[in-house]
């Protein structure tokens, strides 16, 4: 089974502080219509896991990490297996993920094969369906409240902003809720940048969200990216 789209080699950006490479896993349950990677998500492997670990033992003592990225690497059924032996090989492990595979995430937490996680938190439950086309939000809400609760690991929770789909108000509520579980991370609210998407209808923003209308929370900080 060819699961990995890409790998990209080499990266400074993806895990801080740690030089990593990229794993690129195919295939995606959200239809998220500013995807940064929409060939992903439809698109078929050009790798196996095998391929994969042959690659990782040139770069034992090289780099630091591997991301498991994607698409949603979650929806790969031995993700857990393959963390192990990336593990076993002496690397750190992030894990990049939309949340909707909360029993996988927190099966890896448990089984210590993940050092860092970060969670995209797409929109408030009144838009989640329309914005990430998954019917079940409940399952998002599951994987929120294990990262806003975990203290074991470090974790980040972000959100990509296009004015046609979120705005001030919605962002107030997911910081509202991110307070309410006691989340004590970084919150990085990341304005939309131009690129091929799964929705041609989908346009450059006429206006960018209003950063000076968003409130402080009570218990974590927030980063703005690219505004």
């Amino acid at each position: 089974m060819k699961a990995i789209y890409d790998l990209t080699p080499f990266t400074m950006l993806d895990y801080p502080d740690h030089t990593a490479c990229i794993i690129w896993f195919a295939g995606c349950n959200f239809r998220c219509p500013y995807c940064h990677n929409p060939e992903m998500i439809t698109g078929k492997g050009t790798m196996d896991i095998n391929e994969a670990i042959s690659f990782l033992k040139t770069r034992t003592g090289k780099l630091d990490a591997v991301v498991l990225s994607g698409g949603e690497a979650t929806s790969y059924p031995e993700l857990a297996s393959f963390a192990k032996q990336v593990k076993n090989m002496g690397f750190k492990v992030k894990l990049d993920t939309n949340g909707s595979r909360p029993e996988v995430l927190n099966f890896m937490m448990q089984e210590n094969l993940l050092d860092y996680i970060a969670l995209d938190y797409k929109a408030p439950p009144n838009k989640f369906k329309k914005i990430c086309g998954f019917k079940r939000p409940a399952l998002f809400e599951e994987s929120l409240d294990i990262i806003c609760k975990t203290t074991q690991i470090p974790v980040e929770i972000r959100t990509t902003v296009h004015t046609d789909l979120l705005d001030e108000n919605d962002i107030k509520t997911m910081i509202n809720k991110l307070d309410s579980l006691n989340y004590k991370n970084t919150y990085y609210i990341q304005n939309y940048r131009e690129t091929e998407t799964l929705d041609s209808e989908l346009k450059e923003q006429i206006k960018t969200l209003d950063i000076t209308k968003i409130p402080k929370p009570d218990n974590f900080n927030i980063l703005f990216r690219n505004f």
